[in-house]
């Protein structure tokens, strides 16, 4: 059986890494195990009908057999809602959704409304939906006021790594995200500033495409790492810390978990799911509210100075680590969505 994929432009560009490039490559790749999958890149096709990757999904799509199954990027196609629309009669769509395009911080909210009505009318056309959290299917719902059986959640897997050797003090701390609005440095940086009197150091690997931001010297940002630099990353970190203003999912949580890694973000969207709970109900981590550079501030100082808390937070990760699923239930999960939208 043949499936037809549309990606972004740059899917597997290693100077701009991203979880939801990460999971495209891994649904891909999984997929290509029993299917014919045949991939098409597209940069975002943004409502500007005079777009060139406008031209080229439209182009693509125009390409494909009647009937032909299609799983399409949200990036690409739900900013160009007559394209989903001009071809939804003739191909069986369905959208993966990794964050509403509306939802991005830093939006003005004029475009952030006209963003999500485009995507409005993509999602309505499109066969299915599949986003990756229970979270962002609830999100999904009720942004665009899709009947639940159309939205499937297909939660991300992950690679099983070794264990993280960690430090005595805690002090070395991690967050793996690029450095945008939405990901909340300028937060993480005011709660590190406020610590300043204690001993840790933090990594911020991700890209800049704002530039660096003013912190602390003991703040480094060494841009994005992948493969053997980002593990080694990993390895030598004592805790990660994502303090997003949004996230559908969050999959350096898991990543993270996967290493037996406590986990210190926001509760927002999908990330309490990523960070889950042990067999007896134990959280492998610290939650705190999105934004709130105080509450952040806490949660890392009890962090650096409560050793007894440390070593319940590791306990916790090591026992989460263990029941974290692999990458093959994502990938079922899509299939049988795939299957269900050709019916």
């Amino acid at each position: 059986m043949t499936l037809y994929v549309v990606l972004p432009g740059g899917v597997d560009d290693p100077a701009a890494p991203s979880g939801g490039n990460r999971y495209d490559r891994a649904v891909c790749d999984g997929l290509a195990r029993t299917r014919d999958v045949h991939e098409f890149a597209v940069n975002g096709a943004w409502p500007n009908p005079a777009a060139p990757a406008r031209t080229a999904l439209d182009a693509a799509l125009a390409g494909l057999p009647d009937h032909a199954d299609v799983l399409l990027d949200g990036l690409v196609a739900c900013g160009v809602p007559e394209i989903v629309e001009a071809h939804a009669g003739r191909l069986r769509l369905v959208l993966l959704v990794h964050l509403p395009l509306g939802d991005e911080t830093g939006l003005a909210p004029a475009d952030a409304a006209a963003l999500t009505a485009r995507e409005r009318r993509a999602v309505h056309a499109a066969a299915a939906v599949v986003v990756t959290s229970d979270g962002a299917a609830r999100r999904v719902r009720d942004l665009h006021g899709l009947p639940p059986e159309k939205v499937h959640v297909a939660p991300p897997g992950v690679d099983p790594a070794p264990v993280a050797a960690g430090s005595a003090t805690g002090g070395r701390l991690l967050c793996v995200a690029a450095v945008t609005p939405r990901k909340g440095h300028d937060v993480l940086i005011g709660a590190l500033t406020r610590l300043g009197d204690l001993d840790w150091t933090c990594t911020c690997a991700g890209a800049t495409p704002y530039g660096v931001p003013p912190a602390p010297d003991r703040v480094r940002f060494p841009g994005p790492l992948t493969g053997d630099a980002l593990a080694a990353a990993y390895a030598g970190a004592d805790l990660l810390v994502l303090p997003s203003r949004a996230e559908t999912y969050g999959m350096v949580v898991t990543e993270a978990l996967a290493r037996g890694l406590p986990v210190i973000a926001t509760e927002v969207g999908g990330l309490p799911e990523a960070l889950g709970a042990t067999r007896s109900g134990r959280r492998p981590g610290l939650l705190v509210p999105a934004g709130d550079s105080t509450a952040l501030e806490a949660a890392l100082g009890r962090w650096l100075t409560d050793a007894r808390l440390r070593a319940q937070l590791r306990e916790a990760a090591q026992e989460r680590r263990a029941s974290l699923p692999g990458w093959r239930p994502s990938i079922e999960r899509i299939a049988e969505v795939l299957s269900r939208a050709a019916v």
